[in-house]
């Protein structure tokens, strides 16, 4: 079967554009790697990558200028971060400057964020040069936390429910007072019997006090009084003579 000249064209055309689609495609990725232009690296350490993967992206300033080229444990305890980036972010970033691992996002893909530093430090960073890092929070120990929490409350309202639900069915001393008239009842009564007691109490105390005063007035036992008071005026003016004679 020969192959006719409007199908060669096709062909010819079906490549081209193929062709042309793959190198857009190379040059597209290329360009989001950084790897047409000028870049250098910098790395640093962390405790947690919490996820975080080659090839995703690194901000600086909510720009994307480089890439994350490497992640490597060193460690049991610490893992190194490589990143790429753009020779024209270099004059920005300092000595100081900070690497932390935020999101793209709510949901979105791991990606390194670069702070520009400058407050200890003024000399720009160079080529291979580590820069401090930030851990990342580590959000399995923080739902465990909140687990644990969530499950103290459950269990502090079920406790609570039964001791509502035992005063309500008149459990317990506190259940029977507020549930039985006959408790309540006898309470009145003791306090009405408090109240009566303390106003025999005063009662009894304004007559103590009449009775003194009538007894001070009496003739037959002024002369007793007039003693108590002189005695008791003496022993004023000695006290007042003893503190003149310490002065």
């Amino acid at each position: 079967m020969k192959i006719t000249s409007g199908q060669k064209i096709k062909i010819g055309l079906f490549t081209f554009l193929g062709l042309l689609v793959l190198v857009l495609g190379v040059f597209f990725i290329g360009n989001q790697k950084n790897m047409f232009s000028s870049t250098f690296t910098v790395y640093g350490m962390f405790k947690n990558v919490n996820g975080l993967q080659v090839g995703n992206n690194v901000r600086f300033a909510g720009i994307n200028v480089g890439v994350v080229q490497g992640i490597n444990i060193v460690t049991d305890s610490s893992a190194r971060v490589d990143i790429t980036l753009n020779s024209d972010v270099k004059k920005f970033i300092k000595k100081d400057s900070k690497l932390s691992i935020g999101s793209d996002g709510l949901m979105g893909d791991k990606l390194i964020v670069v702070a520009p530093g400058g407050i200890t430090s003024t000399q720009h960073v160079k080529n291979g040069d580590q820069l401090s890092a930030v851990n990342p929070i580590d959000v399995d120990k923080i739902i465990g936390k909140m687990t644990k929490v969530i499950d103290n409350a459950e269990s502090l309202t079920g406790g609570l429910s039964q001791i509502v639900a035992k005063v309500n069915n008149g459990q317990g001393s506190i259940g029977r007072l507020l549930n039985s008239d006959k408790l309540s009842k006898d309470l009145e009564g003791t306090v009405k019997q408090a109240k009566t007691t303390m106003a025999n109490v005063h009662s009894t105390t304004t007559t103590l006090n009449t009775d003194l005063k009538a007894a001070q007035s009496n003739f037959l036992l002024k002369g007793f009084f007039r003693k108590k008071r002189k005695a008791k005026q003496d022993s004023i003016k000695k006290a007042q003579a003893a503190q003149q004679q310490q002065k």
